[in-house]
């Protein structure tokens, strides 16, 4: 379906589900020209997890969408960093015991700068397009101390033994994203329960740092920021007063979200319209946990030979409300479609979106459902529509990818092998070397196709050609 924008254009209506109000709403930008979007993004302090890439896809995603409607110059992409942490702190500590040189300061920016390379490093491995600001907290201690010193005037905030907090009985909706009483909340929550806190639900905007941690100068004392406040600063000083859509992972509602909404709502900022949050992800139908034995990173899988746009293509065969599990199987099938998909757009040019596509991504990017689009036009040979599905997903850029092109270069002579054995069962009658070659690559992981066309194989991600020796 169309719609018509504010600058008289027709354009894909989108539709999105607004965790705020819990429906699916026809998305309406403040400003036509100037959609804005906000999401939480990682504190650098390791390598991203897995489920740290769900978020990035998810919202690269609609970013594409967005900008494919309303224009790429129309819309504005911030995702943060958190380099104000304990995690960052206890690394930076460890090296300064250890012997690294520098000042405690020096070596946290350090470890900061990077785990944010890595961070670049593996996202843009998934196809992820860089937002329009990166925003690190550090940079904004002043924006944060203000605001604070403005809910602080208004009494929606205090202060107390070096620290500032803010007051959640200030705040009449307090509760409203995350459907809960502040009640219950005290009741099921884990809740730091201080001496200087009026409520135990009080949060902390500031706090002191001793000597031996980071600290910036404030009203307060030496200090450094709350999480909160960060997002909300940041926001406020890159998206204005108001802005369109707030993302995150589904942890991130409570108490994260919930506290990022009272602050800035009590500064006297209208804040995000639609608020989106994805599901998290599990791995073969567990939790990923150290435990468990089932917990990788991003550049775990990348090194193991696992192609970034198939990690793409799993995450987002699931919508993004619903929970994600990775399993293998998922990973090996998801391999064996795009090596399919990617030979027969080989060499197209990227064309204009089905509208097809473009009404399932609108519809609260239903990635799943333009997935099963894509299927369809694979078998129509609708390669044109084809290219350009995967490019709005962000599964294919300029050219077709490394891995795809030289696995299928490097089993020629392998299915040559097996046609000629063919042809002499074929004219014998006797099959049984043609089933010994078979299910001997079958057996080493290779997918086996044979029609009246000829012979296709099909080889996984890290294939080691020396796993054939004995096979031909």
């Amino acid at each position: 379906m169309s719609t018509t924008n504010g600058t008289g254009t027709t354009q894909t209506e989108i539709k999105l589900y607004n965790t705020k109000t819990r429906r699916k709403e026809v998305f309406e930008a403040i400003k036509a020209d100037d959609v804005r979007m906000y999401v939480c993004g990682p504190t650098v302090y390791d390598r991203a997890h897995l489920g740290n890439a769900r978020p990035v896809i998810v919202f690269d995603v609609l970013n594409r969408l967005l900008r494919h409607v309303y224009g790429a110059d129309h819309v504005t992409y911030v995702r943060n960093f958190t380099d104000v942490d304990d995690r960052i702190n206890e690394t930076a500590q460890k090296r300064k015991a250890a012997g690294a040189d520098g000042t405690l300061e020096e070596l946290i920016a350090e470890r900061a700068d990077e785990t944010i390379d890595w961070y670049h490093q593996d996202m843009d491995a998934l196809g992820a397009l860089r937002p329009d600001h990166e925003p690190r907290a550090t940079a904004f201690i002043d924006q944060m101390i203000a605001m604070i010193e403005g809910l602080i005037a208004s009494g929606h905030a205090y202060a107390a033994e070096g620290h500032a907090l803010f007051a959640v009985e200030s705040y009449k909706e307090y509760g409203a994203l995350s459907g809960r009483s502040v009640d219950d909340m005290i009741a099921g929550a884990r809740v730091e329960v201080a001496p200087y806190k009026r409520n135990p639900m009080d949060f902390v905007l500031w706090k002191p740092s001793p000597d031996d941690l980071p600290g910036w100068e404030s009203p307060w004392g030496r200090g450094r920021p709350g999480w909160h406040i960060e997002c909300s600063a940041m926001a406020h000083e890159l998206l204005g007063e108001s802005f369109d859509i707030h993302g995150g992972g589904n942890d991130l509602q409570f108490p994260h979200h919930e506290n990022e909404i009272a602050q800035s709502k009590c500064a006297g900022h209208g804040f995000a319209n639609v608020w989106m949050h994805n599901e998290m992800l599990q791995v073969e139908g567990k939790k990923m946990s150290k435990s468990l034995g089932n917990f990788f990173t991003v550049r775990d899988l990348l090194e193991q030979g696992v192609p970034g746009e198939v990690i793409r293509f799993v995450m987002l065969s699931t919508h993004y409300r619903k929970p994600m599990d990775w399993t293998d199987k998922k990973r090996m099938e998801a391999e064996k479609t795009l090596r399919k998909w990617y030979t027969q757009v080989a060499g197209l040019d990227t064309g204009t979106a089905p509208d097809a596509v473009l009404a399932l991504l609108g519809d609260d990017l239903n990635t799943h459902g333009v997935l099963t689009e894509c299927h369809r036009l694979s078998t129509q040979n609708d390669t044109a529509g084809l290219r350009a599905a995967l490019a709005l997903l962000g599964l294919l850029d300029q050219k077709i990818p490394d891995w795809a092109v030289e696995q299928a270069f490097d089993l020629l002579d392998v299915e040559a092998f097996l046609s000629d054995a063919r042809t002499t069962a074929m004219e014998t009658k006797d099959f049984s070397e043609v089933d010994r070659i078979k299910s001997a690559l079958i057996a080493v992981g290779i997918e086996v196709q044979m029609s009246k066309d000829g012979v296709k194989l099909t080889a996984p991600a890290g294939f080691d050609r020396a796993a054939l020796e004995g096979v031909l």
